[in-house]
């Protein structure tokens, strides 16, 4: 019983409910606002204006863009073209930069071929000795004549050096090349002292034995001179025996040989051809002696013509003024005879009177 109560109890409220909910949702009717008509027609004309205006400048701002546009276009394509062209440029400058280094490369590659060969003849000792005697022919067959030097000569001992020049005095002066290669190159690139020292005493050894060969073969007195050069075909080489090895220098004077470099050959060679040239100059002194006479004489006999022409000249000047002084003396007869008066008769017709003139001098 309680609960079929409760339950018509809960329908009742419900249709409470739902019937206070049908009220509540039930649509009211409209009521009329005059100052909001008024305003809402206020905002429309606002918005219409505002629309109008949003649409001139957005008209405006189109065009500016479009002209914006179109100059940033023109500009970019002048930028273009002017970047294009200096690209343009800039590539045929490296074009031409990188033919001069494919010149330059080639060139670089032709010396390391030289190098590589010149590298090979000094490797090879008898290469390198006909490298070091031909460079010291070519100095001494350019400063001096044929049949002052031999090269190969024989002396009498059957020893043959390099070169022998052939002095005034009828003793040869002996010049034999030497290259001592090896030796230098490992005192250059030794590393340890070690290495170093032993460098420098095989150099030391091979020069000393060089000089003691030139000393011992091609010095013969009353043949040959009193000293003879030890020619070294490297400046780099001559400085670094003299700089570091001065007791083989000294050694090489004391037995009479002198090391020499190409520049230190070309001045020996020099003062050797001065020596040649006195020598004959004094061989020739006779002639030119007999010589200055004979022109001495022909000198004099041209000063006799000369006076004799001279003396003839004033003879002949003189006789010239006499003639023209006589020459007046007729003029000035002829003008006192021209002028005589013969009366009234009137000179004839044909006698033509003869023009006054001097004469000059030589006519």
């Amino acid at each position: 019983m309680s609960q079929t109560l409760l339950l018509v109890l809960a329908a009742v409220i419900a249709t409470g409910v739902v019937a206070i909910l049908v009220l509540l949702l039930r649509p009211k009717p409209p009521q009329v606002d005059a100052a909001a008509e008024r305003r809402l027609a206020e905002l429309n004309a606002r918005l219409d204006a505002m629309g109008n205006w949003l649409q001139n400048s957005h008209s405006q701002l189109q065009q500016t863009v479009n002209t914006r546009l179109d100059a940033v276009t023109q500009n970019l394509g002048e930028s273009m073209k002017t970047t294009t062209k200096h690209t343009t440029e800039h590539l045929q400058q490296l074009h031409a930069r990188l033919a001069v280094i494919d010149s330059a490369q080639k060139n670089i590659t032709d010396l390391a071929s030289t190098v590589t060969s010149l590298q090979k003849v000094f490797d090879n000792k008898q290469r390198r000795g006909a490298f070091g005697e031909g460079r010291m022919q070519s100095i001494i067959a350019d400063a001096l004549p044929k049949g002052a030097y031999e090269f190969q000569f024989t002396l009498s001992n059957n020893s043959r050096p390099d070169c022998c020049i052939f002095m005034p005095d009828k003793r040869s002066l002996v010049i034999d090349s030497k290259f001592p290669l090896e030796a230098a190159t490992a005192l250059e690139n030794a590393k340890t002292d070690e290495e170093r020292i032993q460098a420098a005493r095989q150099l030391r050894q091979n020069l000393g034995k060089h000089i003691s060969d030139i000393s011992e073969k091609y010095l013969i007195p009353g043949e040959t001179q009193e000293m003879a050069f030890m020619f070294v075909p490297s400046e780099s080489l001559f400085a670094e025996l003299h700089d570091q090895f001065d007791d083989i220098c000294q050694k090489g004077y004391r037995e009479g040989v002198i090391i020499v470099s190409p520049s230190l050959l070309m001045l020996a060679i020099q003062v050797v051809q001065q020596i040649q040239k006195d020598a004959r100059m004094r061989e020739a002194t006779d002639k030119i002696l007999a010589e200055v006479g004979l022109l001495i004489d022909d000198v004099q006999r041209l000063k006799d013509r000369v006076d004799n022409l001279d003396k003839h000249f004033g003879q002949a000047n003189k006789d010239i003024e006499q003639i023209v002084t006589s020459a007046d003396k007729i003029l000035s007869r002829g003008e006192k005879i021209h002028s005589v008066e013969f009366g009234d008769e009137a000179a004839p017709s044909n006698v033509i009177p003869a023009p006054v003139r001097k004469l000059q001098a030589g006519e």
